[in-house]
This record gives C-alpha cells, structure tokens and sequence, in this order.
C-alpha cells in the first residue's frame, strides 16, 4: 500500500497552511512532527479528504483521491484533533453506534477487543459523559481501528494521556504499523522517536524534512554542546544560540545547544538526540 502526495498545497484566504508537500508514505509509523501551527492538521484533513488542497493531487495505491475520495474513506481510520462524543451513550454504546454506520461485521467482538486495547474494559459501560479528557481520547483511539483500517491517521493522539498511558498508546501503534500505514502527528518528540520508521519535519507549512530517525541524528552529529552556565547567563545565550534543553546541576545550569562550532572554550560534544535534531532543521533558515 502506499499514499502519495504531489505538490499539495492550501490556501485560507491570503495565508498559505501548507506549500509543495511531496510525500510518499508506505507501511510504518511516520511521524509528522512540528510546532503547533505547523500546518500538520491541515494535512491529515487533505489526507482523510476532509479537506480539498488549493493544488496538487493526493493518491491511495496509485487512484486519485481528489477524483474519487471513496477509495480512501473506505480504508482510512481517523483521530481528528478535537474529537466529539455522545456524553449520555456508554464507551460500549457509542462504539456500537459508529460500528453500525460503518457497517462493520462481528461489531461486539471487535469492540470488546478494541476496549481492552485502550485500556477501558472497566470503564465500558459508563457513561462519555462522566470520562476525563484522557479516557475520551482513548475512546477515539479505539473508534478509528472499528475498521481495521489500512491508514490510520491520528492528530496528537497522547494529549491528556497519562505517562504510562502515552507509552501504552506508542506500543500499540508501534504493533499496528506492522501491516499497514500509520501516520501519527505531534509536537512531542518523545511520542515517535521510538515508534517511527519515518519522520516527516513540517514547519511553518512546508517540509523540512522527511528522513529516517537515523538520518536525522546524522545531520547534526558533532553539532551539539554542553556546558554549565549561571543562572543570568542564560537569557543571553537564548539570543545567540539554538538551545535544546537545559538541566539544574549542583553549580548551576547546564546548558545544551547547537551549534556548528564550539560555543564556550568549556562546552564539551555530546551526542545528538531527535529533539536537537528537530529543533535544528526548524531554525536552519531563521
């Protein structure tokens, strides 16, 4: 299986969300990474065909999905960012309900399976309107897998999921992509640095990126320091360099930064992790 995008692009009025978006997506978890605003859920909307780009074509397997989105809808699985429940139905009920107007065979049997997935077997027959924020979002974790669906396209799927949530969540996607095409899009790094097999770096609507998380570290191995600093040191060193993290220590701040040549006499080569590498490609033209 295989998405394809070419030259998509989307206007809002006079603003641009997304430009020249070449993409190739084949099975695995490919993680659509960049800041909020970014453009990411402007491009999982033009993928699930909730959206028409303003140009550029988008395929499934070689079919033109502008031409008849069908092909698509009928194979795609989808976790939009805000997503919306029937407070007074049961997680059960509500799955029922989705599951009867996607006509989804063995229904009982899959949801049960889908409940237990999510971690909500307990919680099956109580009303949406009584879950907290994390629990609803593993409700539309489990409605976007009803289908068994060859794409599954999910939009900051860990926000509001407790830690052993998120690394619960980032195994089970991990499990699925084994046969199918996952894309998942966040800004939290931690969320797909271990799951994905691709990553696409999207900033400001356009690509910066779209490597393997091994490539990624290459680009900017050599290029990360770390050294202590006082506390007022810090706003200055924010305006000269890229900082990707910083770590109380006993004698003050260390500080960790990117940079092709040494920044202090006493910063000391570190290796790189994908949030250095991430944060650099964001900031390569700024």
């Amino acid at each position: 299986m295989k998405l394809e995008l070419d030259a998509v692009a989307k206007r809002f009025g006079d603003d641009w969300a997304l430009r020249d978006i070449d993409l190739v997506f084949e099975p695995g978890v490919v993680g659509l990474l960049g800041p909020n605003g970014a453009g990411k859920s402007t491009l999982m909307r033009i993928i699930t065909t909730v959206l028409e780009p303003t140009t550029g074509s988008v395929r499934w397997n070689g079919t033109d999905v502008l031409a008849t989105p069908r092909t698509i809808r009928n194979s795609v699985g989808y976790l939009p960012q805000e997503f919306g429940v029937y407070p007074t139905l049961s997680a059960r009920e509500f799955l029922r309900y989705l599951a009867a107007i996607r006509g989804v065979s063995n229904a009982a049997d899959r949801i049960d399976d889908l409940l237990e997935l999510v971690n909500l077997e307990r919680d099956a027959d109580r009303r949406l309107g009584t879950f907290s924020g994390g629990m609803r979002q593993r409700v539309g974790i489990a409605q976007a897998l009803l289908t068994d669906p060859d794409l599954l396209v999910v939009d900051e799927p860990t926000v509001g999921l407790d830690p052993e949530e998120r690394v619960r969540f980032r195994n089970v996607l991990a499990e699925l992509a084994d046969d199918r095409i996952v894309v998942l899009s966040t800004h939290i790094v931690s969320d797909i640095e271990v799951t994905a097999s691709d990553i696409v770096l999207l900033h400001e609507g356009r690509v910066r990126a779209h490597e393997r998380p091994a490539s990624l570290l290459d680009r900017v191995d050599g290029t990360v320091w770390e050294w202590l600093v006082d506390d007022d040191e810090l706003p200055r060193l924010k305006r000269e360099y890229t900082i990707s993290g910083t770590a109380r220590r006993g004698g003050g701040v260390a500080v960790r930064v990117v940079s092709e040549t040494r920044p202090r006499p006493t910063a000391e080569r570190v290796d790189p992790t994908l949030e250095d590498a991430y944060l650099a490609a964001i900031t390569a033209d700024e």
